[in-house]
């Protein structure tokens, strides 16, 4: 069933490289149709053939969605796993402002102490808000300590 909500980003990005010959086509026909046809037959034949490539893309909106979820729970599976390796490069700085960053060879994480969540970047890729808890705590007490000797 069609689901507007997820459509999302990385899912119009992954329709369009996967048919992007057939989004193309689309294309160059809808403004030969505009350029020769001049009444609402125009409309009608254009909203057609954009329905017809969203179907012929093979892939439904869940599917697509699913993608991007596996993605995002392997990248976070991945900071979780250097957070750990990491812990003993990691550098703690205070930025003067009330909150901090640590910086590993692959991780950078920015919080607030106390706030209960840190921003994680892994490799340059934001992955969001985390909570401060398990392998992020760990992270954080042991760079923070480390800076203070």
């Amino acid at each position: 069933m069609f689901n507007p909500e997820s459509w999302t980003p990385d899912a119009w990005m992954q329709f369009l490289k996967d048919h992007w010959i057939v989004v193309a086509a689309a294309i160059v026909v809808i403004f030969v149709i505009m350029k020769l046809v001049q009444t609402v037959v125009k409309w009608l034949l254009i909203a057609a053939i954009v329905i017809g490539v969203a179907v012929y893309g093979g892939y439904s909106i869940d599917d697509l969605s699913a993608i991007g979820s596996k993605v995002e729970a392997t990248a976070k599976d991945q900071a979780i796993k250097a957070m750990a390796g990491e812990v003993s490069k990691a550098e703690y700085k205070d930025n003067g402002d009330g909150s901090y960053t640590i910086k590993t060879p692959n991780l950078e994480l920015n919080g607030v102490p106390n706030s209960g969540e840190v921003s994680v970047k892994y490799q340059g890729l934001s992955l969001g808000k985390w909570k401060v808890e398990g392998a992020v705590r760990t992270l954080i007490e042991q760079s923070r300590a480390a800076a203070k000797k």
